[in-house]
This record gives C-alpha cells, sequence and structure tokens, in this order.
C-alpha cells in the first residue's frame, strides 16, 4: 500500500522560528503530535511533543511563572527539532515507512515529492491502521498460523482445504524471520466455517501447526 493513501494531507506546519510555546499550543488545539518544520518555504525538519517537552525546564525549576514563560517564548523549534531528518516518498510503500520508524526509532514522517516538495505526514499511528486493515482481522474471525515448506503450491493446499470447509479467505500473510531453514510462516485469515473442529483436524494432518484461533474485536 502507497504511502500517499494514508498520510496525512492536512498538514499543520512551525518554522525553525516559532517558540516551542507556540508549537506546543498547536500541537494541543490540533490533537497532534508531530509538527513538520520549514525554513523560507522549504522543509527543515520535524519537531515532535517529546522534543518540546524535553526542551522545556523542569517543574522543579526556581523560575517563577513570568520567568517561565519569558523563556518558553525565547526557544525556538529550530534549536530543540532533531539535528537528521528522515523523509518518505508518496509511492514509497507503507512497510518501507514502518521499516525506516523502526531502523530509526521515529514515530513520524514527512512524505516528500521528488522535486522536494512536502505533501504530506505519516505517523505510527497510521502504520498501525494500514497493518490492522491488512491483516483482515474485521473480515476473518478464525486466525490461523502454518509452518509450510518454502515451495510452490504449498499454500494452496491450505487454503484449498480451508475453503472445502466453507472458508472464505481474508488475507494470507507469510515471513521468514522466525521459520526453519527452507521453511516459512504462513497466517491466513478467514470466515463462514463450517465445522472448525474438523478443519483443524484435516489441517493438522497435513502441515504444523502454529496456532487456530476464533477471534473478534469488540
Amino acid at each position: 500500500m502507497p504511502v500517499r493513501e494514508l498520510m496525512s494531507k492536512k498538514l499543520i506546519t512551525v518554522t525553525v522560528d516559532d517558540t516551542i510555546m507556540k508549537a506546543s499550543k498547536l500541537m494541543r488545539e490540533n490533537s497532534i503530535q508531530h509538527l513538520p518544520v520549514l525554513k523560507n518555504g522549504a522543509l527543515a525538519g520535524i519537531v515532535s511533543d517529546r522534543d518540546l517537552k524535553e526542551a522545556s525546564p523542569s517543574k522543579a525549576t526556581a523560575l517563577d511563572i513570568h520567568e517561565l514563560y519569558y523563556l518558553l517564548d525565547t526557544i525556538t523549534v529550530g534549536t530543540v527539532m532533531p539535528t537528521q531528518l528522515f523523509t518518505i516518498a508518496p509511492a514509497d510503500t507503507v512497510e518501507k515507512a514502518a521499516a525506516v520508524m523502526l531502523k530509526h526509532n521515529i514515530s513520524a514522517l514527512p512524505v516528500v515529492n521528488p522535486e522536494g516538495g512536502l505533501e504530506g505526514i505519516i505517523t505510527k499511528g497510521d502504520i498501525f491502521r494500514a497493518f490492522v486493515s491488512i491483516s483482515g482481522i474485521y473480515q476473518g474471525e478464525w486466525a490461523m498460523g502454518f509452518e509450510l515448506a518454502d515451495q510452490p503450491g504449498s499454500i494452496k493446499e491450505i487454503t484449498d482445504v480451508i475453503r472445502a470447509h466453507g472458508g472464505r479467505i481474508a488475507s494470507i500473510l507469510t515471513g521468514y524471520e522466525w521459520a526453519p531453514p527452507g521453511l516459512r510462516h504462513v497466517y491466513i485469515r478467514a470466515r463462514d466455517l463450517t465445522d472448525e473442529k474438523a478443519l483443524q483436524q484435516e489441517l493438522g494432518g497435513k502441515v504444523k501447526i502454529l496456532y487456530f484461533l476464533h477471534e473478534k474485536v469488540d
């Protein structure tokens, strides 16, 4: 799924010269946690609510309230935003965005087109929503995991059995990271099973079942 389909296009931004007080107010008023930062109209960085909190004086400070507000009104966004900027392109996949966030321990990415223009922002929350959607949990209440041979036809053999028991496939995901060499883990969600016990018994005679669960999201 391309990033452009999930990113927020309603952009609220600040400049490097804006104060952290202004940035914090914008976040509160719009219920957001990240703001792209501009310099001379071009993207210069991104600042989070965590960056602002870390830059704000501690509650244990000896400053009185007037001194505190004066200080907050002099610290600029440009001085507290991270120095290294990571971005993603609108045509890049959500999976790539998730991998970049995980690798660099960040929770949002500005979305920048090939010409360098800012088009949107994608956050961890957007990634979670995409994963939940792709997982098929809302369409398939039966969740199954299998360890299969990494060869053509191994998934079809399983899905044919599921369909023979009235099941309709909602999603199929695969992974290799936790599987032994030559094998892969396959995760299937299905609905409309006519006899789940008979299905589980038949599948257990063919392949290794990692789990077989019935679950719904309330």
